[in-house]
């Protein structure tokens, strides 16, 4: 009676044992599928309309330039102008005194006053614009001929726009561009003519593009232009993060949801693209499919995800 009842002893402890070691067995292969799910975001088609833009600098020019310059020699008796300043046409830029008037000049009016011998010239401004090179000062004695000063015509100013030359047929005379300036004001431009050359290492050619702009803006300014290169109305889209590439950028493909942990690797063609989105040409999306955005780099055909974010 004693060896039966140790019999039925050992044989409960074995049962209790073999039922931990089970149930520790299933609570860590649980343990393991959880630690194999990669986090991972998630978004939808977009259907909407779709612009593909080439941007490139452009530098801000006075394409004209005017170079007063003194019509007698003399001494400058008086300027009215300042570097950097706005001047109109037929503003009175410089009065220069002839050396011959410097001597002479008082001894003439003193012997006959009805004369009236002055010496005195008077220069204009040719046209409006800014005063961007000043190289004298009153006092000085210049030159029959001599440079004064330099005008930039205000009305020249235009944005030089440097084109790859396989791109010039985006670029025809009167198309509208935008203008984007450093401090991201965006103006709209016309394309309104071209240089007649082309750099021979870059091989781009420069085109003029003319801004409305109600403030003056300064030379030298790189900016950049938009130029529109394909839109479409209607299309579907999805982000640049949720595209996937082989090295050499010749197939394309996406990770899609199958169910709430399963993530599966579906081939697209892509179509035009932004700085942001890009077309998906096929397949076709429906808007209740949900593509991984992010933790979709390196996954494999069919992988185990987690979502932590729609």
């Amino acid at each position: 009676m004693l060896l039966i009842y140790k019999r039925a002893v050992i044989l409960f402890t074995l049962c209790l044992v073999l039922h931990s070691c089970k149930g520790g067995n299933e609570a860590k292969g649980e343990d393991e599928v959880k630690s194999t799910q990669t986090p991972v975001t998630v978004t939808s088609v977009v259907n909407g309309p779709l612009t593909e833009y080439i941007e490139l600098n452009a530098t801000s020019v006075f394409l004209q330039k005017n170079y007063i310059k003194a019509n007698a020699a003399g001494y400058i008796q008086a300027m009215n102008i300042q570097i950097g300043k706005y001047v109109t046409a037929g503003q009175l830029l410089f009065t220069i005194k002839t050396k011959e008037s410097q001597s002479i000049g008082n001894t003439i009016s003193n012997l006959d006053p009805s004369f009236k011998f002055s010496g005195v010239n008077k220069i204009v401004a040719s046209a409006g614009g800014y005063i961007t090179q000043l190289s004298h000062q009153s006092g000085d004695y210049v030159q029959d001929g001599e440079q004064l000063t330099v005008i930039s015509d205000k009305n020249s100013f235009a944005f030089i726009l440097n084109l790859p030359y396989e791109l010039h047929s985006y670029a025809d005379g009167g198309k509208s561009v935008e203008v984007i300036l450093p401090d991201s004001t965006k103006l709209s431009g016309t394309i309104t003519g071209t240089m007649p050359t082309v750099d021979s290492l870059s091989q781009t050619q420069g085109y003029i593009v003319k801004i409305n702009a109600g403030t003056s803006i300064p030379e030298n300014l790189v900016a950049k232009v938009r130029i529109i290169k394909a839109r479409k109305d209607n299309v579907q889209s999805l982000p640049k993060a949720a595209i996937l590439t082989n090295d050499a950028q010749s197939d394309f493909w996406v990770m899609k949801m199958t169910d709430s942990v399963t993530a599966v690797k579906v081939n697209i063609q892509k179509g035009i693209e932004t700085k942001d989105m890009v077309e998906v040409l096929s397949p076709a999306f429906s808007s209740s499919d949900r593509v991984l955005v992010t933790g979709n780099y390196g996954l494999s055909d069919t992988a185990n995800v987690k979502v932590i974010k729609e």
